[in-house]
């Protein structure tokens, strides 16, 4: 006889180009679960994206009605606001919360073991965060981007910021999530910031050269942008598909 088996439920906060990914992926099977659980503020949105998957799912109407689903992990893929809204919240269920709007969680200051930061559009964050312990002296951060992502229509390459992870994260909440997850691996080290509409680049483009005690790093990422919304690399999607199959392995 089969041991009866808890449901393993997915819930998923916004419904965009993020969201459907990973809708995309549960029903490829490359995420494994039992249901998906979504919400977002345009209902509309929710229950499109329910229409266009054959795996089961569920739309709820706030975040109080997902929570009473008890869903394994949720994954905030909405905005700086919802996170900063939800997150204490879903942490204090005891339900793992994926956070994909990383520059919220520069103001909140919560320490919990269940919310998790996708390493996103780059990579090399295990190494960054092995530095941080020794001491890093410097991280200069570059963001390339073809103007649309600005919705700008630039000939040539133009800075349109310079300065902190932290001001990059509030002014661009939707572009610069990368800054804000490098700030928050080399605390209490700061990250400095340039942002350039670049037409000569057709891929996010994201460097970061780190100086640190024994040494220095230099890392390049070039990925495409999503192409249902070009201000998100796939990448950012794939890092959170990735996290969530790990957080529902160690769960079972």
């Amino acid at each position: 006889m089969q041991e009866n088996r808890e449901s393993t439920k997915v819930g998923l906060i916004g419904c965009g180009a993020i969201a459907k990914l990973i809708a995309e992926a549960v029903e490829r099977k490359l995420v494994i679960c039992d249901e998906l659980v979504f919400y977002d503020q345009d209902t509309k949105k929710a229950e499109t994206l329910k229409s266009a998957l054959r795996f089961p799912a569920t739309v709820v109407s706030g975040i109080e009605e997902m929570l009473t689903l008890k869903p394994k992990v949720i994954v905030e893929a909405a905005s700086q606001q919802a996170a900063r809204e939800y997150a204490e919240q879903i942490a204090t269920e005891g339900i793992d919360l994926i956070v994909m709007s990383t520059g919220a969680l520069l103001d909140l200051n919560l320490q919990s073991s269940k919310i998790h930061v996708p390493a996103g559009a780059i990579g090399g964050l295990d190494a960054l965060s092995s530095a941080a312990l020794a001491g890093i002296d410097e991280v200069v951060f570059t963001s390339r981007k073809n103007p649309r992502a600005f919705e700008m229509h630039n000939k040539e390459a133009k800075v349109v910021y310079e300065g902190t992870a932290e001001e990059a994260a509030r002014l661009y909440p939707r572009k610069m999530n990368v800054a804000a997850t490098l700030a928050l691996t080399v605390k209490p080290a700061k990250v400095l910031v340039q942002v350039v509409s670049d037409p000569g680049v057709q891929r996010n483009t994201h460097e970061f050269r780190v100086k640190w005690q024994f040494g220095e790093m230099f890392l390049r990422f070039a990925n495409d942008p999503h192409p249902e919304n070009p201000r998100t690399s796939a990448l950012a999607a794939w890092s959170a598909i990735k996290l969530l199959q790990t957080l529902l392995l160690n769960s079972t």
